[in-house]
């Protein structure tokens, strides 16, 4: 009986950018990840903002550094435009695309930022299409984060 690894699929997983690096893609399927032979799609990374390539009505691609490595995060604002999205309701589209735009319009050089969403390889590096985002007022967001990342590492991810 072939047995399957251990999923985190349907969660977004805690990590810092030196372990986000360290995944390895799933055969057969590019939006399926390996962390430690547990398979992952969705991560919160948190960081500071350190480029920001912003492109209206198509996307922002912004940097997250959190110490540990870089991670590159795109932001799609073509939601009313794309065929891609061509599928959902009208009315959904545009909160979904009102919501982008407020996560563009916060995402600053230098800000501290929370980011969840999808693992996706573009050109052959890693980068998070990004589902939503906050911004930190906390001076202590990162050090929480960084616990939380070695905490759930060792309980969860790599144990």
């Amino acid at each position: 009986m072939d047995q399957q690894p251990p999923s985190l699929l349907h969660i977004h997983v805690k990590l810092l950018g030196f372990s986000l690096h360290s995944i390895t893609p799933w055969p057969n399927n590019p939006s399926i990840f390996y962390l430690n032979g547990k398979r992952i799609s969705r991560v919160e990374i948190l960081g500071v903002v350190t480029s920001r390539d912003y492109r209206p009505n198509k996307f922002l691609r912004f940097t997250l550094d959190d110490g540990t490595h870089s991670i590159t995060c795109i932001l799609w604002l073509n939601h009313l435009t794309s065929p891609f999205f061509a599928s959902r309701q009208p009315a959904t589209l545009r909160v979904i695309s009102d919501l982008a735009k407020c996560f563009a319009d916060d995402i600053q050089f230098g800000k501290v930022a929370r980011v969840r969403g999808r693992v996706s390889s573009y050109r052959g590096d890693l980068q998070v299409t990004v589902s939503d985002v906050v911004i930190e007022r906390d001076p202590d967001a990162e050090t929480l984060h960084r616990l939380d990342c070695i905490s759930l590492g060792r309980r969860c991810y790599f144990g």
